[in-house]
């Protein structure tokens, strides 16, 4: 349902690569901003869920210390300590993992009706629309 939506409204796969651009979307120089919007966009939420993590993995790291009697490092300090980084770069690799497994299967697998996938008859080495 949502992909329909997104494909309705204009999702990057909708648009024919090869299609001449409509004369409306020629005239004006885009701004810096618009015009990487959606990296920037991205850029900024993997830095607000490191954030995010830093803090919340810190204080639980500050909690169980204190638990255990031992003194708080402080959020900096912590920023320097290897569990912070074992956790991330587990997720990350978690993450990397399924993006490469989607990527690669994409490639041999199909989905009908799926603006994402090849069409169901094209061959694997087809790509693009």
């Amino acid at each position: 349902m949502l992909t329909a939506w997104l494909f309705q409204r204009g999702s990057a796969e909708s648009r024919d690569p090869d299609e001449e651009k409509p004369e409306k979307e020629r005239i004006g120089q885009p701004s810096f901003l618009y015009s990487h919007s959606l990296g920037l966009t991205l850029f900024g939420l993997f830095i607000a869920s490191f954030l995010l993590h830093w803090f919340g993995s810190a204080r639980a790291s500050e909690m169980d210390m204190a638990r255990h009697g031992a003194a708080s490092t402080g959020y900096l300090q912590y920023l320097l300590d290897a569990e912070l980084w074992f956790e991330s770069f587990q997720n990350w690799q978690s993450e990397f993992l399924s993006t490469a497994v989607l990527v690669v299967l994409s490639i041999f697998l199909r989905e009908k009706g799926s603006p994402e996938s090849k069409p169901v008859s094209a061959p694997d080495e087809q790509t693009g629309s």
